[in-house]
């Protein structure tokens, strides 16, 4: 079994790449899912707003909204990244399907759950079938990129 520090360094180190690998994904893929964009902001900036509201009581300012997006994306991605890794350290099945598994799971408990709990965008029954296909295969994409780089990581660390 790894160190929980090799652990901890995979766990980061997949969280990133599997975060840019979603982006590079979503980026290429979009247009096929019928994703044309929207004038609203993404749910990643929606948190950001209110994680700024919870501390000084305003919004992101319009000159910084995309960076608090990509602030808030990667800084979930390390997190579930972590997790993932100490998952795996304590259970190993939980690399099941080679990370898409927890692919899956992530675009449940976000996209459907925390998404529209907190207030950050439609609910599923609201959501359009392409975009839960999307959302899916963004985050399955996540999965196999976190699983690859974490098995990858450790390896280069051992």
């Amino acid at each position: 079994m790894p160190s929980i520090a090799k652990t901890l360094a995979a766990g980061v180190a997949g969280g990133l790449v599997a975060s840019l690998a979603m982006n590079l994904f979503q980026s290429v893929s979009a247009s096929a899912f019928g994703q044309t964009g929207s004038n609203d902001d993404p749910a990643t900036v929606k948190a950001a707003d209110t994680a700024k509201q919870a501390v000084t009581g305003g919004d992101v300012t319009q000159k910084h909204r995309e960076t608090a997006g990509s602030l808030v994306h990667y800084a979930t991605g390390v997190a579930l990244g972590v997790g993932y890794a100490l998952a795996v350290r304590q259970w190993p099945e939980s690399k099941a399907g080679y990370g898409t598994a927890f692919g899956v799971g992530v675009a449940t408990l976000l996209d459907d759950l925390a998404v529209p709990a907190f207030g950050w965008g439609p609910g599923p029954t609201e959501t359009p079938p392409a975009t839960h296909a999307y959302g899916l295969a963004s985050h399955v994409v996540f999965g196999l990129a976190l699983e690859a780089t974490r098995r990858a990581t450790l390896a280069a660390v051992d």
